[in-house]
């Protein structure tokens, strides 16, 4: 398992990466948002072989990442012949929000060309595609001239990983697999999912830290959840088909370790409901609120972890400390419910699913 130790990765390694990727093998890198497994886009041996690493369900797509070339003097950059071997019937809107976001956490939603493998799309009709804004990520991309398709580079409905050694974790042993090391992601969450493939609306497939709200100031362009068209034209929306996409299984991001989530101020209740069993517990806190108070417990061990009240930190270091917590062998973790708030929904997306995979025995994401 190859891992240059540097974050500035040098061509020769990106040329290395290029190569692998060629070859169809599979490249961990980085991305703003956590660390993907990346094949060649047109490759469908490559592509089995991410499914198969990661258990991943053949009917679970995949997002394609594209990179435009770099160019200093252009104003703006012309993404429509990047997206044109992947996508057709790109409506202004997403024009719009392509040009106001990418690169970055944002991932579009289209019908797919004729020419886009099955294997990639989950056997649907619709392609994902995104530009990431690592610059590790775009070496990579503009070296191979290609799309790579990348989900997120752990074993399928596990906590994503956020920097190489999480990679490295996950496969040792396994796989060799080479890995770009770019240091720890900043964005922390996987991308907004924006879906354009039934008309011209934009649809919240998945929330990440580019909200509606932040879409609708920058762009005009109104974020519509599933559903709501329907019910705003007074229809059933019984026929209302999203696409699946990454990350909508309901057990996902999961640790090992059972992990709760407790209503604002109490924690205390949610202890209380472990009393004999858990004998050690990790109580996530908000760095805003005075040290709670924990009840001298004879069977638990309590620890306090001081998390970030900014919804920006807290989705940048969620993944490191579930994992984290997850290797330390806690018998329970206890994390505080995110305030309402479209900042907080990509958090609170990610916890609760979560929550619902947790456990040692956590199968349940097999039959989502």
């Amino acid at each position: 398992m190859s891992s240059a130790s540097t974050p500035l990765q040098s061509s020769a390694v990106i040329n290395e990466a290029v190569q692998t990727l060629r070859d169809g093998g599979l490249v961990a890198f980085p991305t703003e948002t956590v660390y993907g497994l990346g094949a060649d886009a047109k490759n469908p041996e490559a592509i089995q072989k991410i499914f198969t690493t990661k258990g991943r369900p053949a009917d679970h797509p995949l997002i394609v990442h594209i990179a435009a070339a770099n160019q200093f003097d252009v104003p703006q950059i012309d993404w429509i012949p990047l997206l044109a071997p992947w996508a057709r019937d790109i409506p202004e809107d997403a024009l719009k929000l392509i040009n106001t976001f990418w690169p970055g956490p944002l991932t579009l939603v289209f019908k797919k060309e004729k020419s886009v493998l099955n294997a990639l799309t989950g056997g649907q009709d619709t392609v994902a595609i995104r530009a990431p804004a690592h610059p590790i990520a775009q070496a990579l991309l503009r070296k191979f001239k290609g799309a790579v398709v990348a989900p997120s580079a752990n074993r399928f409905g596990k906590v994503s990983p956020t920097s190489a050694a999480d990679v490295r974790n996950e496969f040792e042993g396994i796989l060799d697999l080479m890995i770009l090391d770019g240091g720890d992601c900043e964005v922390g969450i996987e991308s907004t999912i924006i879906d354009f493939s039934s008309g011209d609306k934009a649809i919240l497939l998945r929330p990440g830290v580019i909200t509606p709200k932040e879409i609708l100031f920058k762009t005009g362009v109104h974020v519509y959840l599933p559903g709501q068209l329907h019910l705003q034209n007074n229809e059933s929306d019984e026929g209302a088909d999203v696409p699946r996409v990454s990350g909508s299984l309901k057990a996902h991001y999961a640790p090992t370790t059972p992990l709760i989530l407790y209503a604002p101020g109490r924690a205390l209740d949610a202890l209380s409901e472990f009393p004999d069993i858990k004998s050690r517990v990790a109580v996530a806190v908000w760095d805003s609120e005075s040290s709670l108070v924990l009840e001298d417990h004879p069977s638990i061990d309590v620890s306090e972890i001081i998390v970030s009240s900014d919804p920006a930190s807290f989705a940048s270091k969620l993944y490191r400390t579930l994992r984290d917590l997850d290797q330390q062998g806690w018998d329970l973790i206890l994390f505080p419910e995110p305030p309402t708030g479209e900042e907080w929904d990509g958090v609170r997306d990610r916890l609760q699913r979560a929550c619902f995979g947790s456990g040692p025995s956590s199968k349940s994401h097999e039959s989502n």
